[in-house]
């Protein structure tokens, strides 16, 4: 059971303050009939909750597809500069946090959730959520760079598990990990001897960024993406 302005403030509908209003005109019903108290509990999964007639889908969790662009600060409070949460409109952000981190400069796919338990999961190296990022890089990579970057380098006492490496170019390609520790792709190509001047993450768990998405734009996931994130056990 949970409190009917608590369900309207994490349901995305309206703050307390907002919902207090909203239930003071008679505008929220619950089950067909108005109610006036915040205070009132409901089922959350059971009730028909409705503003001006339109029902209220509950959502235990929220999850968000963001372009992310460059300049950004993948985190929820940063000096150094703003934030991806500032992206969203400030009723938007409410306990949201980035599902993993791209570097300040790096582009492209990122999560962000309120979900901690499937975060730590997708991000624990265990369950093998794969992470696709598209790369340029100073010098052009040879067949031996790719057999060395696939099979594993080591980025400082520590060598990377099997990747997989795809060039579109002598400086240019793919790169798909299963783990994601600080700067692993620059460690990687610095291991070879190489520099990487851009990234970009094109997937994350088997979702693609959505090629309609411009850079800082972003979107609620699908039901068939949340699915796609929930798979990995």
């Amino acid at each position: 059971m949970m409190r009917l302005d608590k369900f309207l403030s994490v349901s995305g509908t309206a703050s307390r303050k907002e919902s207090a209003a909203l239930l003071k005109k008679g505008r929220i019903t619950l089950n067909g009939a108005p109610v006036l108290k915040g205070e009132t509990k409901i089922d959350e999964e059971r009730d028909e909750i409705k503003l001006d007639g339109v029902p209220i889908v509950y959502q235990k969790h929220r999850y968000i597809m963001l372009h992310k662009p460059q300049g950004y600060v993948s985190s929820t409070d940063d000096p150094s500069g703003p934030t991806v949460l500032e992206l969203l409109p400030e009723k938007e952000r409410r306990d949201l946090f980035p599902c993993g981190r791209l570097d300040k400069n790096t582009t492209g796919l990122l999560i962000l959730t309120d979900d901690g338990k499937l975060a730590h999961r997708l991000l624990s190296p265990k369950h093998h959520a794969t992470k696709e990022y598209y790369f340029t890089c100073q010098r052009k990579v040879t067949e031996q760079d790719v057999v060395d970057l696939e099979n594993g380098v080591d980025i400082g006492g520590y060598i990377t598990k099997p990747c997989k490496l795809t060039l579109f170019d002598d400086l240019s390609g793919s790169i798909t990990l299963t783990e994601g520790k600080y700067h692993q792709i620059k460690l990687m190509f610095s291991a070879r001897c190489n520099k990487i001047l851009t990234l970009h993450r094109h997937a994350f768990g088997g979702i693609v960024l959505d090629p309609a998405l411009k850079e800082g734009a972003w979107r609620p996931l699908t039901p068939e993406e949340v699915a796609l994130l929930e798979s990995h056990e």
